[in-house]
């Protein structure tokens, strides 16, 4: 069974649902004791567990009786997994503590391969608690989502070794002394949160606890909303949370980005996703300046099942090429155009204003097509990063911001301040090399992967 990203079901605190997607009622927010909650989060990954490995083994099974036998073993779960529950993220940390563990690496499979078979371990039981928080089924659940939230806190692990364990032993205290404050504004801008960003947080974050003195585990969850409610900011104001292709017409995404952030890799990604969220997709290689960028994408479109438009010759017009690849979308019935782009410094004005050119052609040719234009921005560039999207905002005319290589960075933090400066929202994050290591950005299990807590696994 192909497991769809861009109709996957969203929740959590300030984030509603998918509207293409009919999700059960969202769970409400945690107020539950983490004695109360853990056995009751247990059962449910236990469940999602039971249920993942069924359908793999009726996948695997040779004869319809048998998969008809597993389908059948599948449903009889226990009563405790009918519903959603309200569980906390950190009763689950708790609970993994009483069951044995076993280690295993954190690998999708790639293409064609079999998806590797779960185990309950404490990285199961944590993806289980975030999912559970948004107010999943765990007979829902499937092994893509799992497989993906522990690449994404793992991803985020160096960020968040330099913040939570230090942020805990300031917060918790009281009210906030001029020297914790000082002490939380160092540890955000050496995430490279940002300026403002950081200003915000302190201004919300002394406000809270000003009201009332909370334990530390209760200050981190007070910091996790203000966190997630500057990286929503942007569907406040105009954006729509919703984020597909819309099925039945032409979708045109215009990746831009300068040299290094991993644009063409993200190409192959994002048409991963497509053809297996069940679209037609066609992916045009308008970067005529790179040397062997044309067999690059090619190779991501191999890998990805994916035709790609080029023109063979040496120097040709990027513009010409967008062209013919819109008229071939057109022509074929394509949902899904993605369109790569050379890899520009904001401060080449020809180059940058061929991407003026770009946009130009598409808007002309394609008018009735669902433009998006998505900036890619390299993580580890932290501030730089930012500086260079506010150049590439006039002129591609940018709706929305991929970020990538979060896996290789301390600086996690870049989020909040891309959010902040730029007012866009992220639409994709990157934390891994693999084609399966590009995924729709979700702020609440980001920031639940940014700040949950690492505990030791009982033997």
């Amino acid at each position: 069974m192909v497991f769809n990203w861009f109709r996957r079901k969203f929740g959590g605190s300030g984030e509603e649902p998918s509207p293409a997607a009919e999700s059960p009622t969202e769970a409400p927010p945690p107020e539950s004791t983490e004695a109360a909650a853990s056995p009751s989060i247990l059962n449910w990954a236990k469940t999602a567990l039971q249920s993942i490995q069924a359908r793999q083994q009726a996948q695997r099974s040779p004869t319809v009786e048998t998969t008809a036998e597993t389908q059948g073993t599948a449903t009889a779960e226990p009563a405790a997994a009918d519903a959603p529950l309200p569980v906390s993220i950190e009763s689950a940390q708790a609970a993994v503590a009483d069951e044995p563990a076993a280690v295993q690496p954190i690998v999708a499979a790639e293409p064609g391969e079999p998806d590797p078979s779960p185990i309950l371990d404490e990285g199961f039981l944590w993806s289980a608690a975030v999912l559970a928080a948004q107010g999943r089924r765990p007979e829902e659940v499937d092994i893509e989502e799992i497989t993906w939230l522990q690449r994404l806190r793992q991803g985020l692990g160096k960020t968040r070794r330099g913040l939570v364990h230090q942020l805990r032993a300031i917060v918790g205290q009281g009210p906030l002394s001029r020297d914790a404050v000082e002490a939380i504004e160092m540890l955000l801008l050496q995430a490279d949160v940002g300026v403002k960003a950081t200003d915000q947080i302190i201004a919300a974050l002394q406000t809270k606890i000003r009201q009332e003195t909370l334990p530390a585990d209760q200050a981190i969850a007070s910091l996790k909303e203000i966190l997630q409610q500057i990286l929503d900011r942007p569907f406040q104001e105009g954006y729509q949370r919703e984020f597909a292709p819309k099925k039945g017409t032409l979708n045109i995404w215009l990746i831009t980005g300068v040299n290094g952030v991993g644009k063409t890799t993200t190409i192959g990604k994002l048409a991963h996703i497509a053809t297996q969220s069940g679209y037609r997709c066609l992916i045009a290689a308008a970067d005529t300046f790179r040397a062997a960028a044309t067999e690059q994408v090619k190779i991501w479109g191999q890998r990805s099942n994916v035709e790609v438009i080029a023109n063979p010759g040496k120097n040709t017009d990027p513009a010409a090429v967008v062209f013919d690849a819109i008229g071939a979308a057109q022509a074929r019935g394509t949902e899904l155009l993605l369109v790569d782009t050379a890899g520009r410094l904001q401060n080449k004005a020809n180059l940058m204003e061929e991407l003026k050119k770009i946009r130009r052609i598409i808007d002309k040719k394609a008018g009735d097509a669902q433009i998006e234009s998505l900036l890619v921005l390299d993580a580890t560039l932290g501030q730089n990063g930012l500086r260079q999207a506010q150049i590439f905002a006039e002129a591609a005319q940018l709706t929305g911001v991929i970020l990538t290589k979060l896996d290789g960075t301390a600086k996690g933090g870049v989020a909040l301040a891309v959010v902040q400066e730029l007012g866009l929202p992220i639409r994709f994050i990157g934390a891994g090399e693999g084609i399966k290591d590009l995924r729709p950005f979700s702020s609440f299990e980001f920031v639940e992967a940014l700040l949950s807590s690492d505990v030791e696994v009982a033997a």
